[in-house]
C-alpha cells in the first residue's frame, strides 16, 4: 500500500490509512563504488498516519516486551536511562519518557548501525521479523511531535561516502538521517555533503544524548526531496567549502509504502 502526502494536505487534514496513490548506513559495496541516490524502495518507511494510538498500544503491550529481549536493544535501552530523565519543554509536552528514551538510544550510537541498516533494507520483513518496531515508532512519533507545525529547517549533512545523483531527481534518505544547523562538523566527513531544506525533520535540541552541541535535526525515512543543485567541489564560495560533492535538496512531500502495516498487520 502506497501513501503520498504533501505538506499542504498534511497541515490541513490527515489522509486515511488506506488512501492509495544523514549519518548513512548502507550495505557493503566495492571500494570506490558510488552509492546512487534514489527512493530506497526497501526502506521501512511507516509514518503511522491514522494509527498512532493503535501503534502506541501495540508497542506497550507487545512489541517492546518482545524486542527488549534482544541483547543489543536491551543494552542500548538500559545504558541511556539517565539521558531519558529530562523534563520535556512546555512546547513538547506531548513527548513521553519513552519518546525521549528513543531519542537517547538513537543518538547514543550503540545500535545506530544495525538499526538504520534494518530501516533502510528490511521492508520485506516488516510484517513478520523486523526487530525494531518499538524504536522505529517512538522515534517517528517523537519527530512528529517535535515538528507538529511542519516548520521547515535548513540543515547540513556530511558523509564519508561518495554518492551519485542528478539535478531534478526525487530521492529519500530511506533511514533516519541526522543533519545539523551547523555546516562545519568536519568529523562526519567531506566526500559528499548535503544542504537540505527539510519540512518533516525535527530539531532534537537537548533531548539528544549529546545535548544540543551538534544542533541535530533528524529527518525521517519517508520524506522526499528534489535534488535542485549539484556542485563538484571543493567549493570556492558559500557553505561546505571543503566537500568533494554538494547536493542541494528541497523537501518534496512524504511517501510511505508501509503506512500502518505494523499497527494493522
Amino acid at each position: 500500500m502506497l501513501t503520498f502526502i504533501s505538506f499542504f494536505l498534511l497541515c490541513g487534514w490527515m489522509l486515511p490509512a488506506d488512501f492509495m496513490t544523514i549519518r548513512f548506513n548502507f550495505t557493503l559495496r566495492e571500494k570506490n563504488q558510488d552509492i546512487p541516490l534514489g527512493m530506497v524502495e526497501d526502506s521501512v518507511d511507516d509514518m503511522y498516519i491514522g494509527c498512532q494510538e493503535k501503534m502506541m498500544e501495540k508497542v506497550k503491550t507487545y512489541y517492546f516486551n518482545k524486542e527488549i529481549r534482544e541483547r543489543e536493544f536491551e543494552s542500548a535501552w538500559s545504558e541511556t536511562t539517565k539521558c531519558a530523565e529530562k523534563k520535556p519543554r512546555e512546547a513538547d509536552k506531548a513527548l513521553t519518557k519513552d519518546h525521549m528514551h528513543a531519542i537517547c538510544v538513537y543518538t547514543d550510537n550503540n545500535i545506530y548501525d544495525i538499526f538504520n541498516t534494518a530501516v533502510r533494507t528490511e521492508a520485506s520483513k516488516y510484517s513478520f521479523s523486523f526487530q525494531f518496531h518499538s524504536l522505529h515508532f517512538l522515534l517517528t512519533s517523537a519527530i512528529q511531535i517535535l515538528n507538529s507545525n511542519y516548520k521547515c529547517h535548513t540543515t547540513y549533512r556530511r558523509t564519508r561516502s561518495l554518492f551519485s545523483g542528478n539535478v531534478g531527481q526525487i530521492i529519500r534518505f530511506g533511514s533516519f538521517a541526522s543533519s545539523s544547523y551547523y555546516n562545519n562538523l568536519l568529523k562526519f566527513g567531506s566526500e559528499t555533503c548535503f544542504k537540505i531544506k527539510t519540512c518533516a525533520g525535527a530539531y532534537l535540541g537537548d533531548y539528544s544524548v549529546f545535548g544540543d552541541r551538534e544542533a541535530e535535526v533528524l529527518i525521517p525515512p519517508y520524506e522526499m526531496f528534489t535534488v535542485t543543485k549539484k556542485v563538484l567541489g571543493p567549493l570556492n564560495y558559500g557553505e561546505l567549502l571543503d566537500c568533494e560533492v554538494v547536493y542541494w535538496l528541497e523537501s518534496a512531500g512524504l511517501r510511505s509504502r508501509l503506512n500502518c502495516k505494523a499497527a494493522f498487520p
